[in-house]
């Protein structure tokens, strides 16, 4: 069952786990589960995306039940008129506070302009070595991306040299292995925490919040990390 955080007559939201594509894509072809027909047959009633979150990243989920409020909302994630938040674990130390302003490339070449700014929540030293060091160091950020561009945190992150931790396209492979071999954690540490639009019918402003998943807490738990 998944976990269903906001529910009114035109809209729902979930908390979607790691590992979990929002609908079926000729990318994916051995995933055999998805969000979108999940949710639907838990509730019994048609639903759309009206974002997206890739599979491996897990939190907030926004569906419409009808197509006014999907066009609506697709209108708002557009326009950069949501506001979001992501909480990584990232390679090294980061800076307390930066703003990442850095173009990135559509799959046609075409640049565009991404904004990303955060802040760094908790640094973590793990006695254990890792290549010629002899402690193991990471953070853990609260990312607010200003615009929506595909993979941006994962490739924010990856450019100034702090990736997020199980990011196999955009990540450190070295590390990557490393937390496969030492705690048996193959998930990417991105998580999708919070979420505040305008309701496309009440106008009202809401804010949602997602409860981090299991293994995301497990390597908090290890590193000695709180929220």
């Amino acid at each position: 069952m998944l976990e269903i955080i906001y529910q009114d007559e035109n809209l729902i939201a979930i908390n979607k786990p790691h590992g979990l594509l929002v609908h079926q894509s000729s990318i994916a072809r051995d995933a055999t589960e998805f969000a979108l027909q999940l949710l639907r047959d838990q509730v019994g009633k048609h639903v759309s995306p009206v974002h997206r979150l890739d599979r491996k990243t897990s939190g907030i989920l926004l569906f419409s039940f009808d197509k006014p409020s999907e066009i609506a909302m697709h209108q708002q994630f557009m326009n950069a008129e949501t506001d979001k938040k992501y909480l990584a674990i990232l390679r090294g130390f980061t800076p307390d506070t930066m703003d990442i302003d850095y173009p990135l490339a559509k799959e046609n070449g075409t640049m565009q302009d991404a904004f990303t700014s955060f802040r760094t929540l908790q640094k973590a030293e793990v006695e254990v070595a890792f290549g010629k060091h002899p402690t193991s160091r990471y953070s853990l950020v609260e990312a607010t991306p200003k615009t929506g561009r595909m993979h941006q945190l994962r490739r924010h992150f990856s450019h100034i040299l702090h990736p997020i931790i199980g990011d196999r396209t955009h990540g450190c492979n070295k590390q990557n292995k490393f937390f496969k071999e030492q705690w048996d954690m193959t998930t990417m540490l991105l998580h999708a925490s919070e979420l505040e639009f305008i309701h496309p019918v009440t106008k009202e402003r809401i804010h949602l919040k997602a409860g981090l998943h299991e293994e995301f807490k497990r390597v908090m738990d290890f590193m000695k990390m709180e929220l």
